[in-house]
């Protein structure tokens, strides 16, 4: 990334600000040795967060075995990895969203992203489990470059971030870099660095958009789920034409190297997951009949394939 453009984006008032509440968070829980009475007594305050953090436990994507009726019963199940990744989505969704401005179609912009990491999350389940939590939330956040650039620099970005909507087509990272001088990836990646959030997870977000990129480490494995999950979160988020959007599915899974079988399966979870967790994290979506128009079509394809 250009150095003047992350300065200028550094110092825009679109970057978010890291509430005190997660930077005490975030300061206990990498001690290794962190005690979880520490954790309760660093977000034990904000009741709003107390609230979130049960009702995220206890859904269906994060669930547990036995219902969670307390803080601490909560943060000790989950442990550290989860815990962080339901406290920062839970802060970042709410601190970004008020950017992007006139370009940006907020609740396309949310609705798309959690289709894509709840996708996401639920790929990983079966490619890379331990990783399951970091793809959810790098995969929640691999676009907020978007609405940050639109907000910072509205004249030169704008309309690029007007192609984030239904039937928008793909953003190019040439046209980004010709527009501005960086990716939307990039700047992603940047406020998650500031957020101090992990480097594998950073670079899973900067690198999300490769259609190129080899799984040669975490963050890179992480960025190929990102990307299939995207590519089929933005077909749920249209009206589309369900043949195209199978033959998108299926390169997408051939993409991530997963079998076609998995995505029909994961397409069946969507919708519930979706709602469930835009309910929790305040986000608006409409009910929608692609999510079983699209898992009809790839069982479709599937039959196919079967048949010869």
């Amino acid at each position: 990334m250009n150095a003047k453009v992350a300065d200028a984006i550094s110092k825009s008032a679109a970057v978010p600000s890291i509430p005190q509440v997660v930077t005490r968070f975030l300061e206990v829980i990498q001690d290794p040795n962190f005690d979880y009475d520490d954790v309760v007594k660093a977000i034990g305050a904000d009741a709003g967060t107390v609230s979130e953090i049960l009702r995220l436990a206890n859904s269906a994507l994060f669930g547990v075995s036995r219902k969670v009726t307390s803080l601490r019963q909560a943060l000790t199940l989950l442990g550290p990895r989860r815990t962080r990744s339901l406290v920062l989505g839970r802060y970042l969704v709410e601190a970004v969203g008020g950017t992007g401005g006139e370009f940006v179609d907020r609740n396309y912009f949310w609705r798309r992203s959690l289709a894509a990491a709840v996708i996401g999350a639920r790929l990983a389940d079966d490619l890379c489990p331990r990783l399951r939590d970091e793809v959810f939330l790098s995969a929640l956040l691999a676009d907020v470059g978007v609405s940050i650039l639109a907000e910072a620099m509205p004249h030169e970005y704008g309309p690029i971030a007007q192609a984030y909507a239904p039937h928008g087509g793909v953003i190019s990272p040439e046209a980004e870099q010709k527009a501005v001088g960086a990716t939307h990836a990039e700047v992603s990646a940047m406020v998650l660095a500031e957020w101090s959030l992990p480097d594998p997870l950073c670079e899973a977000v900067r690198l999300s958009h490769d259609a190129n990129v080899e799984a040669v480490s975490e963050g890179t494995h992480m960025a190929r789920i990102i990307n299939a999950a995207d590519r089929v979160g933005r077909m749920l988020c249209e009206i589309p034409d369900v043949a195209k959007s199978a033959e998108e599915c299926a390169a997408a899974m051939e993409f991530v190297g997963a079998e076609l079988h998995v995505l029909a399966r994961i397409l069946g979870e969507v919708e519930k997951d979706v709602e469930e967790l835009a309910a929790i994290l305040k986000i608006d979506v409409i009910p929608s009949q692609v999510y079983t128009k699209i898992a009809e079509a790839v069982r479709d394809r599937l039959a196919a394939g079967a048949a010869h």
